[in-house]
C-alpha cells in the first residue's frame, strides 16, 4: 500500500475527495500500448448557476415529486415550480479585497455525461450556505444525493468562506432526513430561545421519545424547580412530561401533547402571538369567500360568541391562519374554507 494510499484511509478531507470524481479531475493513466491518457467511462460535472427556469430542470423536479412523493402530476405545474424553485433571492457578487463572494439564491446541477440528474437548491447568504431544497432524477436514487449534496455544500462553505452551512429543516421522525444527524458536529435550533443546541446522542434520545424538545424550555423549567426546592435536579426530558402510572407502563402528562392546543401556547418562532396579533390585525373585517360571496367575518354567526383560544372555533381557526400569515398578506387578501 502506497503512502498516500494509507494516509486516505485513515484521513478524509472533503475539499479533495468531493472533487476527485469530477470529469475535469479524474485521474488518466496512459494507455500502454497507445501512449495516451484513457477517458474515463462517464462524464459527471457539477456547476453552480442561477436558479432560473429550464425545462430539464422542471423534468427532473416533476419526475422526483409524483415518483418520490406520490403528488399527482397536476399538482406542479411550470408555474407552480417557477414561483417554488426558480424565483428565490436576487443574485449579486460582493467583492472584500481579492476575495469574491456570491449572494443569492443558485441551483447547484449536477450532471451524468451532459444528462441533468440532480439539482441542489441553495441560499448564499453572508454568513452560510442554506440548503432550501434538492431533487433528483429516481433513476439515480443509489447515488444518495442526500449525502452528496450536503459534502458538496460543505465544501462550497468552506471554499467560499460562508463560515455555516445550513441544511435545513431536521425532523427526527422522518427515515428519509435521518443521515442529516450523522454530521457532526452540528447544532439544532431552539425553537422557542432560538438558540443553538448541539445535536448529541443526548438531544437524539430525547427526540426518541418526544416529538417536541425544547432545552431552553427544559433547562428553565429545571431551574425553577431546583429553586423552589421541589425536586433534585433530574433528567429534563421527562421533567413535568411524563410519568409513572400503577401498571409501570409511562404515562404522558396531556399538557406535553401539542394537539388540541392553540398555536399561541406553543410559542412557535416567527407566529405573532396574540397580543400582537389584536394590536395590528383587523380579523372582524377580514373577508370570507363563500359560495362566490365576500364576507366579512364579523357576519358569521358564531363569530362574537366564539373563544380565540379553541383551535377548534372559527375564530381560533382564522386567528391562527392571520398569526401566521402576518399582517401584510391579511390586509391584501380573503380566506377560502374548504
Amino acid at each position: 500500500m502506497t503512502r498516500e494510499k494509507k494516509h486516505r484511509k485513515t484521513h478524509f478531507d472533503v475539499l479533495t475527495q468531493i472533487h476527485e470524481t469530477e470529469y475535469a479531475n479524474v485521474k488518466r493513466p496512459i494507455d500502454p500500448k497507445t501512449k495516451k491518457p484513457i477517458e474515463p467511462a462517464h462524464r459527471f460535472e457539477v456547476n453552480i448557476e442561477s436558479d432560473s427556469f429550464s425545462q430539464a430542470k422542471y423534468d427532473v423536479f416533476l419526475k422526483y415529486q409524483t415518483t418520490i412523493h406520490h403528488d399527482p402530476v397536476s399538482r406542479w405545474g411550470v408555474p407552480s415550480f417557477k414561483r417554488f424553485l426558480c424565483s428565490g433571492i436576487n443574485r449579486k457578487t460582493v467583492r472584500d479585497g481579492s476575495k469574491e463572494q456570491k449572494l443569492g439564491s443558485y441551483h447547484q446541477c449536477y450532471r451524468l455525461d451532459g444528462k441533468l440528474i440532480a439539482v441542489a437548491v441553495l441560499d448564499l447568504l453572508p454568513h452560510g450556505v442554506s440548503s432550501v431544497y434538492l431533487f433528483y432524477d429516481p433513476d439515480f436514487g443509489d447515488f444518495e444525493f442526500g449525502k452528496i449534496s450536503a459534502l458538496r455544500e460543505i465544501a462550497l462553505t468552506i471554499e467560499g468562506d460562508y463560515k455555516h452551512y445550513y441544511m435545513g429543516f431536521y425532523i427526527h421522525s422522518c427515515q428519509k432526513m435521518r443521515y442529516k444527524a450523522n454530521f457532526e458536529p452540528q447544532y439544532i435550533l431552539d425553537p422557542e430561545s432560538l438558540t443553538w443546541d448541539l445535536l448529541d446522542d443526548d438531544f437524539k434520545k430525547k427526540l426518541d421519545k418526544h416529538p417536541y424538545v425544547s432545552l431552553s424550555s427544559e433547562r428553565a423549567s429545571a431551574a425553577a424547580k431546583a429553586v423552589d426546592g421541589d425536586v433534585e435536579m433530574q433528567d429534563t426530558a421527562t421533567n413535568d412530561e411524563e410519568k409513572e402510572s400503577p401498571d409501570g407502563k409511562m404515562e404522558t402528562d396531556p399538557l406535553a401533547n401539542e394537539e388540541g392546543m392553540s398555536l399561541f401556547d406553543v410559542h412557535m418562532p416567527g407566529v405573532m402571538t396574540l397580543k400582537e396579533l389584536e394590536e395590528q390585525v383587523d380579523l372582524d373585517h377580514w373577508q370570507l369567500l363563500a359560495h362566490g360571496v365576500l364576507v366579512e367575518m364579523i357576519d358569521l354567526v358564531p363569530w362574537d360568541d366564539a373563544d380565540i383560544h379553541n383551535p377548534q372555533s372559527i375564530k381560533g381557526i382564522i386567528a391562527e391562519l392571520a398569526a401566521t400569515l402576518g399582517p401584510k398578506v391579511v390586509e391584501n387578501s380573503a380566506v377560502v374554507l374548504f
